[in-house]
């Protein structure tokens, strides 16, 4: 078996979340990689908050923003999950980690390589397995969520949302104008449909639905028109579920773990 029980995951969104959750609990090291100010629209379910909060709770997991190598080191003999901010991924030779997981949900590849580390693995569309890393892990939702691709492409995105009641894209909300973002019904809140949730300078921004808002980037965020800035779950009954890891990221995250430690049996097979 092999020992090097370090993992890292580019970032530390909702979808990656389940991923470093699962990792941490299974006695994996996991290092998160985040970019300097990231946007993050569940953000009361994300590891990487950790980046604007210094320390972040999630599923009695605390998470902790690192700034150097020798804190990395104590955040985990802390028995916590460090988030460092490293969009180029340069502290992967200095850690030399088992396995590199891209769970930035880009639907492009930011520069993700294989053989960057011994494994790697990465979510989603952008990525071919077998040539830009070892598998792909498949993030639509429907019969394949989770399954591990070891040839080929996830399938491509639509651009279309899960449907819940019958909502799709309406759950949605882009920002209807470029500024700053000041919220006025934050993650958890029932809003009635075209009530105002937030303002971007001063253009009002409507609720799309009836509904809880589950997803709310940041308060004074400087945001760009267009950009995907809060979700609506049409069930006001599940406040619960803006507050735990969603069903989908475990799904992927059971996913990334088979794949983990497949390759890693190969690996020592091959020793």
């Amino acid at each position: 078996m092999i020992e090097n029980k370090v993992v890292i995951v580019r970032g530390g969104g909702d979808l990656a979340s389940g991923t470093i959750n699962r990792l941490h609990n299974m006695g994996f090291k996991v290092l998160v990689l985040e970019i300097e100010k990231p946007n993050f629209i569940r953000r009361k379910v994300c590891y990487g908050q950790a980046v604007y909060e210094k320390e972040f709770l999630l599923e009695g997991i605390v998470s902790e923003r690192a700034d150097n190598l020798d804190e990395i080191k104590n955040i985990w003999a802390d028995g916590r999950i460090p988030v460092y901010i490293d969009s180029q991924m340069e502290i992967v030779s200095k850690i030399k980690p088992i396995a590199v997981i891209d769970a930035i949900i880009a639907k492009k590849n930011l520069g993700m390589r294989k053989g960057i580390a011994p494994i790697t693995i990465a979510l989603g569309p952008g990525f071919e397995a077998g040539k830009d890393v070892d598998v792909v892990i498949e993030t639509q939702r429907g019969h394949n969520l989770g399954r591990i691709i070891f040839e080929g492409f996830a399938a491509e995105n639509t651009g279309v949302p899960g449907i819940i009641k019958g909502y799709g894209k309406e759950r949605v909300i882009h920002a209807p104008a470029s500024g700053k973002l000041k919220i006025v019904h934050d993650i958890g809140s029932i809003v009635q449909k075209d009530e105002i949730i937030a303002y971007i300078d001063s253009v009002p921004v409507y609720a799309s639905l009836t509904g809880l808002i589950r997803g709310m980037i940041r308060e004074g965020s400087i945001v760009e028109k267009g950009l995907k800035i809060s979700d609506i779950d049409p069930r006001e009954e599940e406040l619960k579920n803006c507050y735990t890891i969603s069903d989908k990221a475990r799904t992927i995250s059971g996913g990334v773990a088979e794949a983990l430690f497949y390759l890693m049996n190969r690996l020592s097979v091959k020793k």
